[in-house]
């Protein structure tokens, strides 16, 4: 259990008693992406010191959130993993990652990025109800290369992977997908000023707004 204790009887606190430390939100954010080991989690939380990351995950570990786990051979690789009750917690950081896009701009010059963050924040803002049938092409630069994802709307609204396809294709930096997707930046302005490159049909791409509902929360504030 972490240090911090408030002596209410409110699942709230209970709450923040085990996800409320610093640092510890984060953690979870990467294990929603999979197992991971513990040099590449201190690798991808730039900043957090060993003795403090080791405590944070002993403190999940004893909660229940987190477990520790051994990878088959060849990689023969301790890992930490979510438990059920630790994956219980993506809806709830699901709508954490929607409101935080409310301070999320202007960009801070320090700050780092990490390719896989774009399906977490996907997802977040991905319509569950019907949406445009399409397949596109998402690559985002980055200074590692270029992450590669695919978004599909239908029936069952949208649905983000990783992996790439041929057809029609956008490659921007996330910033700037988050603007377009927002509506704050049409599409047609973002190509004709070189912050976008797009392969295939404008009119398949034009439907990528429509398959998020960023725009739908900005109106309702401004509203």
């Amino acid at each position: 259990m972490s240090g911090t204790r408030y002596t209410q009887f409110c699942a709230l606190a209970r709450a923040a008693e085990i996800i409320g430390e610093r640092w510890t939100l984060l953690i979870i954010r990467e294990l929603l992406l999979g197992p991971t080991r513990f040099g590449d989690l201190a690798a991808r939380l730039d900043g957090v010191s060993p003795a403090l990351l080791t405590g944070r995950l002993n403190a999940l570990v004893e909660s229940g959130v987190i477990r520790r786990a051994t990878l088959p051979a060849p990689f023969n690789a301790q890992v930490y993993e979510l438990t059920e009750t630790g994956r219980a917690l993506q809806p709830a950081i699901r709508e954490l990652i929607r409101w935080g896009g409310r301070f999320l701009f202007p960009m801070r010059q320090d700050d780092t990025f990490q390719p896989d963050w774009v399906l977490l924040a996907l997802d977040a803002i991905a319509r569950r109800e019907p949406t445009p049938a399409c397949r596109i092409g998402l690559r985002v630069p980055h200074p590692g290369g270029v992450a590669v994802f695919i978004i599909e709307g239908g029936a069952e609204g949208t649905r983000i992977a990783k992996g790439e396809i041929e057809g029609p294709t956008i490659e921007t930096p996330f910033d700037v997908l988050l603007q377009i997707l927002a509506r704050k930046l049409p599409l047609d302005d973002a190509i004709e000023s070189g912050r976008v490159r797009i392969e295939g049909s404008l009119r398949t791409l034009g439907k990528l707004p429509h398959l998020f509902d960023l725009a739908t929360a900005r109106d309702a504030r401004s509203g």
